[in-house]
């Protein structure tokens, strides 16, 4: 209570912790006085702008600490995604914020999300968002100080993160989810690496997260194949077709100015990623800033494209070097 009334004036803060104070009393199984508090909230928030951070009221767990770090929050709505996927992530966010009616009905709440596609398409900015929308605190799981060289701590290390996860209200990100989930099929993989993916397949399964799992994995055709029923939902992220690339065009250049409509360029980047073609627009945006130009000039992003070819063109001979 003293949390809440020192929060007055903070929208964000204040619904983080009305939220937290609801929870508490569902868990006392007051389930009236919760629902009545949840209405009164959800009743306000509709006068009121979503809420972007929740401010977190469960200590820090020093087992979890060495593997799990915040990351608050930078960017506010501003990705491009296909029709199908906003569809799925409305439908998590209702799901999220209905969810005492969905189980009391009978029915479970989605919330193990796995992730799956190219580079740069937006798995990781996705999650950032998703979290600022849900109004969930963002925790990503440091995947190389989780796998440890010893016999049997690696799996000790996943039971301390899904342990924080189940007590934290939070959106839980594994990015490169392949490293610890790889197929136990895979000959080249050690006994430990296979024990690892059984205790992960269990751990899966039985936490129910008060916020959300979010895994991320480039490398799906290398996921061991019972991973995929473990998840409530699986996402598919793909390079972004001619529309999208428009859309993406034009939200990069809508606050500068330019002598040229960027979007005549949408055929130049079809087969790029989001992150190739911010990347280009970045490097088009800074050329005018270098020559100190109050606008982006066409061949601005012309060289910027062909920045971007060389580099493509680059990475292709490391990658057959590598084969």
């Amino acid at each position: 209570m003293k949390k809440l009334l020192a929060s007055y004036g903070r929208d964000d803060e204040f619904r983080a912790v009305a939220e937290q104070i609801i929870l508490e009393e569902e868990q006392k199984n007051n389930r009236v006085l919760a629902r009545s508090l949840r209405q009164t909230l959800d009743h306000a928030s509709n006068r009121a702008p979503p809420p972007r951070a929740l401010a977190p009221l469960i200590p820090f767990p020093d087992a979890a600490n060495d593997f799990v770090e915040r990351v608050e929050p930078e960017h506010k709505g501003d990705i491009v995604l296909s029709k199908a996927n906003i569809r799925i992530f409305s439908g998590l966010i209702q799901e999220f914020r209905r969810a005492d009616d969905i189980r009391r009905s009978g029915l479970p709440v989605r919330s193990k999300l796995l992730f799956c596609g190219p580079p740069g398409c937006g798995k990781t900015l996705c999650t950032e968002i998703f979290a600022g929308e849900l109004g969930l605190p963002l925790f990503v799981v440091k995947i190389d100080r989780l796998i440890s060289s010893y016999l049997g701590e690696t799996a000790t290390n996943i039971r301390k993160i899904f342990e924080f996860a189940r007590k934290q209200p939070c959106v839980l990100f594994l990015d490169e989810f392949d490293a610890l989930a790889r197929s136990r099929d895979d000959t080249s993989e050690h006994n430990e690496l296979r024990r690892v993916v059984n205790s992960l397949l269990i751990f899966i399964d039985r936490i129910k997260p008060k916020g959300f799992l979010v895994a991320a994995t480039n490398l799906d055709q290398s996921l061991d194949p019972a991973v995929w029923r473990r998840f409530d939902e699986v996402i598919w992220f793909e390079k972004p077709d001619r529309e999208m690339i428009e859309h993406f065009l034009a939200l990069k250049f809508k606050n500068i100015k330019t002598a040229f409509d960027p979007v005549s360029h949408v055929g130049s980047l079809d087969g790029y990623s989001f992150a190739e073609i911010e990347r280009i627009c970045v490097q088009a945006i800074k050329a005018a800033v270098i020559e100190r130009r109050k606008e982006v000039r066409e061949l601005d992003l012309c060289h910027a494209v062909a920045d971007e070819i060389r580099r493509r063109s680059g990475t292709a001979r490391l990658q057959h070097l590598e084969d």
